[in-house]
Formats: C-alpha cells, structure tokens, sequence
C-alpha cells in the first residue's frame, strides 16, 4: 500500500474528497458523512441511484450508538461478530445528517475489522460512508487496475487512490435488519447460518430475550 500521512488524509476526506481503499472484502469507497458533497461524489463515482441508501463504518460500538438505536438483539449481534464484515441496519439518530439516505429511517453501520478502514476513520476523527467500489451493477473490485477499468468512461475520479495490490476475494458483508417478528436477511456473506444456528441454541448471552431468526435450510 502506498504510504499516506493521516493529516493528508484527513485534509481529503475533511475537504470533501472520496479515497479508493481495501476492506476485508473488497474495494470500497469512503467519505466524511457529514459533508453533502462528497456523499454525491460517491454516488456519481458508482453510479447509483440517489434514492439508494448507503452505509456507514464507525471505529467501535460506542461510536455507532451515537448514531442508531440498538435493541438487544444489535447488540447482541454486534458484540459478537464485530469487528468484522456484518451490517446492521437499525433505526437513524438525529445526530446523523439529514441529507444522508434521505427518506430512509434506517442507516446501515459497520465496524469493519480492516487495518486500512479504521485508520481512515481515525483520520477523519469519526464516521465515514462505506460503499463497494464497483460501478452499480458490476461486480466487485479485488485490485486497482480492475477498478480503474470499470470507472474509465467517467469524467470524475477518486481523489486519493490507495493501492494495496491484488487483496483476498472475499464475501461481501453480510447485511441484517430487525422486524418486530425477528431479523430481515438483506445479503448474506457468508454470516447468516452462523447466526441463526447461534441464536436457536441460545449461544448469546441472554439470546432466549431476543428477537427469533429463521435459520436457513
């Protein structure tokens, strides 16, 4: 990976720029949540949908309570497989900006278990939008050569490119979100049978007082 001072990163990701980094999955792309434009950077850079919502990735547990509300079963959840690729979609604070997911009453958050990620976090001093890198609909990136390909007809560009070669092709995260009857599988990655087989044998603590999963056959 190329070396970047964390000032010169925080100088980007504060003065609304986008970087290109490695995750635990894949390439993604990051930007300071509280900074409107850059948020649409990311989406001109995939070319997504604006009504589309996007996630975000927080150095710890603490740091994303300030911006959702758990239930028992979040937490639960996020004691157990984070750090690491699960996203969970829970109810939005107000401390979250009103442009981000407009429309939407969730918010996808994360607390990836990736070197890279958390120390761009770091930089930043807080939350950062966490998005695949690859254009809407294609597939995800595993090097920058192949990232570079996809984005070749756009008009715009990362502001920071950090090239850790060729990374492990690894799942996506796996995405859950919570009903009143139990959880709401949006993607799996590779978590979801774990998790339900955890909690129908009561292997959290306190499981017996949480929402019910459906395991997968």
């Amino acid at each position: 990976m190329r070396v970047q001072p964390l000032r010169s990163v925080a100088e980007i990701l504060k003065g609304g720029g986008v970087i290109l980094h490695a995750t635990e999955t894949c390439y993604g792309l990051a930007a300071d949540i509280f900074n409107e434009n850059a948020v649409g950077k990311i989406y001109s850079l995939k070319k997504m949908r604006k009504d589309k919502p996007v996630s975000i990735m927080v150095r710890n547990l603490a740091e994303a309570r300030k911006y959702a509300n758990f239930n028992k079963t979040a937490l639960l959840l996020a004691r157990q497989y984070w750090p690491g690729p699960l996203t969970l979609v829970l109810p939005r604070k107000k401390s979250l900006p009103a442009f981000l997911n407009r429309g939407h009453d969730t918010v996808g958050i994360r607390y990836p278990d990736s070197k890279v990620s958390q120390a761009l976090i770091k930089a930043n001093g807080g939350p950062l939008v966490t998005t695949s890198a690859n254009l809407s609909g294609k597939k995800e990136v595993y090097k920058v050569a192949d990232y570079l390909a996809q984005i070749q007809i756009l008009r715009i560009k990362p502001d920071l490119v950090l090239d850790d070669g060729l990374i492990s092709k690894n799942p996506p995260s796996t995405i859950i979100g919570f009903e009143k009857d139990g959880l709401k599988l949006f993607r799996d990655g590779g978590l979801w049978n774990e998790i339900g087989k955890n909690m129908v044998s009561c292997r959290f603590e306190a499981a017996e007082e949480a929402l019910p999963v459906q395991v997968p056959k």
